[in-house]
């Protein structure tokens, strides 16, 4: 359990920060950036969650919020130190219930016609918008996985957790019959 009774330390005062394994690194550095927007997509979801009124979905971005704290704690901590620093990794189990869930979503959806274009109800503006940041971060981590090791599961649960948040846009969007969708050259002719 994490115990915090000082929340300002003082120690990023000269713009560095300190990784999970106890490493100062730059604030800039490809691997705070990463796990920065991954922060960043985890408070987007907190404001879908504002304005949902379907408890089930709520329960899923509430557990997917916790999931996305491991993640960072996964990313804070460079691979190899796991037992000097007790770091914490995301699983496998955990990017294969967003698959599985996704697939029950998904299932109630209509077919899609065309691609969607980012809107509809406010949840679902929300949703996309989250799961735009979410790519940031899948392309923060895939850059870094070039420089340093960064373990598989990272990779693929951002990549599972873009769609399932399209699909839940989808279906804050009356199971997709609210969708915008994007008609392509709409606009050529005016």
């Amino acid at each position: 359990m994490v115990k915090l009774t000082r929340i300002y330390t003082g120690g990023g005062d000269r713009g560095e920060t300190s990784l999970g394994d106890g490493s100062r690194v730059a604030k800039y550095d490809l691997r705070v950036a990463a796990y920065g927007t991954v922060d960043e997509a985890n408070a987007v979801i907190g404001i879908v969650r504002v304005y949902l009124d379907d408890p089930a979905v709520d329960a899923m971005l509430a557990r997917i919020q916790n999931d996305m704290f491991d993640l960072g704690a996964d990313l804070c901590t460079p691979e190899g130190n796991e037992r000097k620093s007790g770091a914490l990794r995301i699983l496998e189990t955990q990017w294969r219930r967003l698959e599985m869930e996704i697939d029950e979503v998904n299932e109630a959806l209509g077919p899609l016609t065309s691609f969607v274009l980012p809107g509809g109800s406010k949840a679902a503006a929300y949703l996309h918008l989250a799961r735009t940041v979410v790519r940031r971060a899948e392309r923060l981590v895939t850059q870094l996985q070039e420089m340093e090791p960064v373990g598989e599961a990272v990779l693929v649960y951002l990549n599972r957790l873009s769609d399932y948040l399209f699909v839940l846009a989808r279906c804050c969007n009356e199971s997709g019959k609210s969708d915008v969708l994007w008609v392509p050259g709409k606009n050529q002719d005016c």
